[in-house]
């Protein structure tokens, strides 16, 4: 299997185990031992499945769900809890949890919840990518049959070479040949997260909301949440590129609901 877990509960033997009966199958796992330590780390870094305990000391299992799901919109919750009680769990699948469990946890019953959720996420994030894919094409095609040239993205149009290096601080990014460097050193990003870097450092200061980076940097527009869902995962390849510790980023930030902004 391949995607991030992360595993919420108040006791570190379950944390632990439920760790490595997902690592073993290839799973990369973070644990958080609240919801609100969670939440956190939702904020900041893209994850494929949650794991949650309902009863937890400070904010229950069940207010997190809600809270998970603003900050990162059809992110699967699967609840679960040792003290089952029918109220529970039809408030736990009104507030959007993706599914109930029961401890103990069985091994082979998380092991085949993990795969379904997580082949259902890969084949929605791949109509997504196509879906935009043909969106830019079509803006193309109508620039053409209007006999422009299309400028939806920035290889396509020519950089004069006193504005081919744009630089923040000590990220420097060049137009002509789309090469990164951070810290004085060359940074690999794919191209469309490139274009995403572009986009906000031409902004720095300040904030670019989730919609101007997917029209600005991709060259198509979508909802908020559905830009929301697009920007994460290349913010997830920017941070991986310029944070000295992308766990905790401090050079691109986010301001939870409206957007990204790479400080100086």
């Amino acid at each position: 299997m391949q995607g991030h877990v992360l595993i919420v509960d108040d006791e570190a033997a379950l944390r632990t185990t439920l760790a490595q009966i997902l690592q073993r199958v290839g799973l990369q796992v973070t644990t958080a031992e609240n919801a609100e330590q969670a939440l956190r780390l939702v904020e900041n870094q893209p994850f494929d499945l949650v794991y949650m305990d309902i009863r937890m000391p400070g904010l229950p299992g069940l207010e997190a769900v809600s809270a998970v799901h603003n900050l990162r919109p059809g992110l699967p919750v699967i609840l679960f809890t040792a003290q089952p009680d029918l109220n529970s769990a039809v408030e736990a699948l009104r507030r959007g949890a993706a599914d109930y469990l029961l401890k103990p946890l069985k091994p082979e019953i998380i092991l085949s919840k993990t795969e379904t959720l997580l082949t259902a996420q890969r084949k929605e994030h791949r109509r997504r990518e196509i879906l935009a894919q043909i969106e830019t094409l079509q803006a193309e095609l109508k620039a053409l049959d209007a006999g422009e040239e299309s400028t939806s993205r920035p290889e396509q149009s020519s950089v004069s070479q006193e504005n081919r290096y744009l630089t923040r601080g000590t990220i420097s990014l060049d137009q002509h040949t789309r090469r990164l460097t951070v810290d004085g050193k060359p940074a690999s990003l794919p191209p469309a997260s490139f274009d995403v870097l572009l986009s906000l450092a031409r902004h720095a200061p300040e904030v670019v909301s989730y919609e101007t980076l997917v029209t600005e940097a991709l060259g198509y527009r979508v909802s908020a949440r559905e830009a929301q869902e697009i920007v994460k995962w290349h913010v997830h390849h920017i941070r991986q590129a310029i944070e000295p510790a992308p766990q905790d980023p401090q050079r691109l930030v986010n301001l939870r609901g409206v957007g990204y902004r790479l400080t100086l």
